[in-house]
C-alpha cells in the first residue's frame, strides 16, 4: 500500500522503548493541524480519523486535531512537521509538491476522471513513489483526505469555452491550473483565498474555482449565480506525519493505525461527495444556475496549452498516473 514505505526500518530502538510505555498504559497524543474550520468536511473527516485510531489502538494513540489554522497555514505546518515540531501536518497537494517536485503531476488540469480513479492513485504505486520521497523529508504520509473536483463560478453564465473569453478567473497559485484558464481563453489571477469574495463583490475578478460545496460554505453565491461543471483539476488533503511521530508508533500497531487513518478518509470522501449534491440543492433554491460545458473541448485546448509550455514529468510518476487510469477506466 502507499503507506508502507520504507521508514519502517528506521524506526530503531524509539519504536521499542515507546511500544515499552504503551504497553504500561501511557497514551501518546498526536497533534494534527488543519486550516480549515471546525464545521468544515476536512474537520469531521480529521475527527474520524482520531475515533478510528483510538479505538483501533485501544486508546494507546489519541489525535487531537487542531483546526482553524490555529497553528498556521498549510505551508508553515508542512514545514513544522519536517522540522519534528509538529505531529501531522494537513496540505493541499500543490503544497508538498514544494517539496517534492515530481509531485507536480497531480497538478495537472483535467488528470483523472473520476474520484475512484484519484483514491487508486494514491493507494497503488504512485504513493509508494510519493512516500519514498516524502520519507526523505522526514515526514511519513498516512492517508490523503480530499477536497475533490473543481467547477467554475461567475457572474455572467459560462457555458462554451467561448464564453470564457475575457472572464478574470482566482485560482490557486498554480502553473498548471493557470494555464488551462488562459488555453480556454480566460485571464487567471492568483488571489489569497480570503480575498475572493471582497475581490468578486467589488469585480476585480469575474469568477473563481473550487469545490462546489465552497460556493455555499463561502457565500460565494451572493455574488456569482452561475456554476459550470468544469471539473477541471483534482485536490488531494495529505495527511503528513513527522518521523519523530511515526517511530513512536510500535511495529506491530503500524499496520491498525494506518487502517483506522483510511477509514477516516473514506468516511471524509463520502462526506465531500455527500456535501456537493447537498451544495447543489441549496444553490438552485438560491437562484444559482448550474451548467454543463463541453469538457472534451477545454481538454484539447489545455492539452494543447500544454505541449506549447512543455510541461513534462518523470517518466517514472508518468508511468503510475497512466497504470491508474488503465486500472479504473471511467
Amino acid at each position: 500500500t502507499a503507506c508502507g514505505g520504507s521508514s519502517a526500518s528506521t524506526a530503531g530502538s524509539t519504536a521499542g522503548s515507546t511500544a515499552g510505555a504503551a504497553a504500561s498504559g501511557d497514551s501518546v497524543t498526536f497533534t494534527l493541524s488543519l486550516v480549515d474550520n471546525e464545521q468544515s468536511n476536512y474537520y469531521k473527516g480529521a475527527q474520524e480519523i482520531a475515533d478510528s485510531v483510538n479505538e483501533a489502538t485501544n486508546g494507546q494513540f489519541q489525535i487531537k486535531v487542531v483546526a482553524g489554522g490555529t497553528l498556521g497555514g498549510e505551508s508553515d505546518t508542512l514545514d513544522m512537521a519536517i522540522q519534528g515540531d509538529l505531529d501531522i501536518a494537513s496540505c493541499a497537494n500543490s503544497v508538498l509538491a514544494n517539496y517534492i517536485p515530481e509531485m507536480s503531476i497531480l497538478d495537472q488540469a483535467f488528470l483523472w476522471d473520476s474520484q475512484d480513479q484519484a483514491n487508486y492513485a494514491v493507494r497503488n504505486e504512485l504513493g509508494d513513489l510519493i512516500q519514498e520521497k516524502a520519507n526523505a523529508q522526514g515526514i511519513h504520509v498516512i492517508g490523503y483526505m480530499e477536497s475533490g473536483f473543481r467547477d467554475v463560478f461567475s457572474k455572467k453564465p459560462i457555458q462554451t469555452m467561448a464564453d470564457f473569453k475575457g472572464v478574470t478567473i482566482r485560482t490557486m497559485e498554480n502553473k498548471y491550473h493557470q494555464a488551462a484558464f488562459e488555453s480556454f481563453g480566460a485571464m487567471p489571477v492568483a488571489m489569497n483565498y480570503n480575498d475572493v469574495f471582497t475581490a468578486l463583490q467589488q469585480g476585480t475578478i469575474d469568477a473563481c474555482e473550487n469545490a462546489t460545496a465552497n460556493c455555499l460554505n463561502s457565500g460565494y453565491y451572493e455574488v456569482t449565480k452561475n456554476v459550470t461543471f468544469t471539473q477541471h483539476a483534482f485536490v488531494y488533503i495529505v495527511l503528513c506525519m513527522s518521523d519523530d511521530a511515526w517511530n513512536k508508533i510500535p511495529e506491530d500497531l503500524r499496520e491498525p493505525f494506518l487502517a483506522a487513518v483510511q477509514e477516516g478518509v473514506e468516511y471524509e470522501r463520502n462526506l465531500l461527495n455527500e456535501a456537493n449534491d447537498d451544495a447543489i440543492a441549496k444553490l438552485k433554491d438560491l437562484g444559482v444556475n448550474f451548467y454543463d460545458i463541453d469538457v472534451a473541448e477545454l481538454q484539447a485546448a489545455y492539452q494543447a496549452k500544454a505541449e506549447e509550455k512543455g510541461f513534462t514529468f518523470d517518466p517514472e510518476w508518468q508511468a503510475a498516473v497512466d497504470e491508474a487510469i488503465a486500472s479504473v477506466a471511467n
